[in-house]
């Protein structure tokens, strides 16, 4: 077997899964159709298999501990993380993977995967992606279809010119954009059709050429981003200036649709993008006609319903429901009919265009030391749950607005106020007055909980100078501790 290196996309905002995802934590990183999340499960998906090497990951700044975090859980070591400066969309992101990988790997193939789409079986996948295989050695661009089961209007399609044959790549006819319902109708019967997963096996060498061929514009910056990209601790950041000019556009735009060496072969597992609420209900059983339960939730008497809670301490009870979809979680609940789930994205550019923090924001703020939430806020005031994993530190810092009190819920701190620096156990205490230089850190190896009290004029996460920072923050805008 040659050599085959996963590309995992690890972008979007997933926001008609609003409000369990938002732009600050997306629904690749949230356990939607089983225990782990989709992109741990994108990232072991090929793992194990005959000549496929460590994976190649591309996400954003906001992104990259998360990233980090969830690929140590599955004990995953990456290839390399790659930080684009600037959403580019596909076409940008993959010809960026393809030009790092052909540098040290000129014959290798990259396996392009999004990392927010469910295929519960992982075998069947290796054996339809080993199918395509030869034909991506013989310099043929590969993609994997979907049989379609429906007439879905919210997914590409492909025209192939005879009826797709299990494991065998067929020369790709057309690339359909998204159709109306009667065209979708009209596919559906035809049966020379399959939906588009956007996932590509190619030689890296073969995708260059196809943007040199279709796309020449992209490739001196992008190479030069490529080229210029530098090391931050365990990342590789693409360099800012060439990026920022290039142009926006997907990889079916800028060459898929175009290159006349694309062949198709049909994906021989289940297949899901999960892209709405409708989709996570059907994955998880709902298309038998029940209700679908996930959380702290009751559902007596529900017909085609998706219940789902993420509030500690509260419980979701439906009574005769049907068609619906209900998910609470702390601070927004989304109560919809189950047929317009596409309208969440409509909602959401609503609450977006009011400055309703929710629309974006996730309850639970996720850093590379750990986690914090807001558990209250009122007028010169704030209380948070901050939870530092095992060995994690926050920069070491100071406000001008506010003052904090700590008080240990559970391990051991480290805290440092000032000069001094002492360990605080459980029921234990401390005053950080504004402006002092202060530091919390973990130096066990059970997670540290903690309630912290903001009091002060102004309790924004802006709010903050840092001065040490042993995950090289400095250089960033934003909120940050």
């Amino acid at each position: 077997m040659p050599e085959i290196f996963p590309v995992l996309l690890c972008g979007g905002s997933g926001t008609r899964l609003w409000p369990v995802s938002r732009k600050s934590f997306p629904k690749q990183f949230v356990p939607l159709a089983g225990q782990g999340t989709l992109f741990q499960a994108a990232a072991g998906r090929m793992q194990g298999a005959d000549g496929v090497m460590a994976p190649l990951v591309l996400t954003s700044s906001d992104f990259r501990f998360i990233v980090a975090e969830q690929l140590a859980a599955e004990g995953i070591r990456p290839s390399a993380i790659l930080i684009e400066p600037a959403a580019r969309n596909t076409g940008p992101a993959i010809l960026a993977a393809a030009l790092h990988l052909v540098a040290e790997h000129p014959e290798a193939l990259m396996l392009v995967m999004p990392t927010d789409h469910s295929i519960p079986d992982a075998e069947a996948f290796r054996a339809t992606v080993a199918a395509g295989v030869p034909r991506a050695e013989a310099g043929q661009i590969v993609t994997f279809g979907i049989r379609p089961d429906r007439p879905e209007t919210g997914y590409g399609w492909i025209e192939l010119g005879a009826a797709p044959v299990d494991g065998q790549a067929q020369k790709v006819a057309r690339f359909v954009e998204k159709p109306a319902l009667q065209a979708a109708q009209a596919m559906l019967a035809e049966g020379r059709y399959l939906w588009n997963a956007g996932i590509f096996l190619m030689q890296a060498k073969a995708l260059i050429a196809a943007f040199e061929a279709h796309a020449a514009d992209l490739v001196a910056p992008v190479a030069q981003a490529v080229g210029e990209a530098r090391k931050d601790l365990d990342f590789l950041r693409l360099a800012e200036a060439p990026w920022a000019g290039v142009r926006d556009i997907s990889v079916d735009y800028a060459v898929m649709e175009k290159a006349a060496n694309i062949e198709v072969v049909p994906l021989g597992a289940a297949w899901s993008d999960l892209g709405d609420w409708n989709a996570v209900w059907r994955e998880n059983g709902g298309a038998a006609g029940g209700a679908v339960t996930q959380g702290p939730v009751t559902a007596i008497d529900c017909e085609g319903t998706l219940l789902r809670s993420e509030v500690e301490g509260q419980h979701l009870v439906g009574i005769g429901l049907k068609d619906l979809v209900v998910v609470a979680m702390p601070d927004a609940v989304l109560v919809a009919d189950r047929s317009r789930s596409q309208d969440v994205k409509t909602a959401v550019a609503q609450l977006k265009a009011r400055s309703v923090r929710q629309a974006e924001v996730f309850p639970r703020d996720h850093r590379p030391w750990g986690w914090f939430e807001t558990l209250a806020l009122a007028d010169r005031f704030q209380v948070k749950r901050i939870v530092v994993k095992p060995g994690a530190a926050l920069s070491l810092q100071s406000h001008v607005h506010r003052a904090e009190h700590w008080v240990v819920v559970s391990g051991t701190a480290q805290v440092t106020v000032g000069e001094e620096v002492r360990l605080l156990s459980e029921n234990q205490s401390v005053y950080v007055p504004l402006g002092a230089i202060h530091r919390l850190a973990n130096p066990g190896k059970v997670p540290v909980v903690l309630i912290e009290v903001q009091t002060g004029a102004y309790l924004g996460e802006d709010d903050i100078i840092r001065y040490e920072d042993i995950y090289a923050r400095g250089d960033e805008k934003g909120p940050a501790r």
